[in-house]
């Protein structure tokens, strides 16, 4: 099977009042990766010490003059890595749930032309809220991916670009959104397991009460019938 050379790799983690962690993930991806990898924190507008520990553990650091969420501070992350000519991009949270051991095992179906986007996944770590958002989300696109709301991602140019483009903005979340925008487009998608670990500190902001599972499911829904329609095939699997 054919390979990529030797290619440039973003490793972009998006922030917000992550101080306690973030300067052991950057570690922790220095030890995974070598310098082989830029690291790129985005910082959302912290109102902690989040973008200074990042800086002197060794990250560049994109600051927000606004909050733009999870999925804006990303895609901020991946225009970084868009307009610096990096192959491929990986996006990690800054709470040390995602293990930067296995960025290798997400590049490879990269690095082989397997696949465009490489999810890490774990479902068994979702909550009942989260069973059930993601349940009902697979019964209304068609999309067969076990996983749908993990940041553990890797990413071709290919993606890269598609996702740093206008069509990609004003999202609120980068699960849904983010995967019906590269289906659409024909991005081969695919899940790689890997182990998660709690968060060090804090919680989720999207799955943190039923009435913000009921906020996000409103939401998504309304954008998943905006653009696929209910019920609409995918051919999205979990198959490298």
């Amino acid at each position: 099977m054919s390979t990529l050379p030797t290619a440039s790799i973003a490793v972009l983690i998006p922030a917000f009042n992550e101080a306690a962690t973030v300067a052991e993930v950057i570690a922790a991806v220095r030890r995974a990766c070598g310098c082989s990898v830029s690291v790129i924190v985005i910082d959302d507008l912290s109102t902690d010490d989040t973008a200074e520990v990042a800086r002197n553990a060794g990250a560049t650091v994109i600051p927000l003059p606004l909050q733009l969420g999870a999925w804006g501070a990303i895609q901020t992350g991946l225009r970084y890595a868009l307009a610096r000519d990096y192959d491929m991009a990986v996006t990690l949270d800054a709470d040390g749930q995602h293990e930067p051991a296995y960025v290798s095992a997400l590049l490879a179906p990269l690095r082989e032309q397997r696949a465009d986007v490489v999810i890490g996944a774990y479902p068994a770590r979702a909550s009942r809220a989260r069973r059930l958002a993601w349940r009902y989300f697979r019964w209304l696109t068609g999309l067969s991916l076990e996983d749908i709301t993990s940041g553990f991602r890797a990413y071709n140019r290919a993606a890269i670009g598609l996702l740093a483009s206008r069509e990609a903005t004003l999202l609120d979340y980068q699960d849904v959104g983010v995967l019906l925008t590269l289906h659409r487009r024909g991005m081969r998608t695919c899940e790689v397991p890997v182990p998660m670990q709690p968060r060090a500190a804090g919680g989720s902001r999207v799955f943190d009460s039923w009435w913000t599972v009921g906020k996000y499911m409103l939401q998504t829904s309304l954008l998943c019938v905006a653009r696929v329609g209910h019920g609409r095939r995918s051919d999205l699997s979990d198959e490298g």
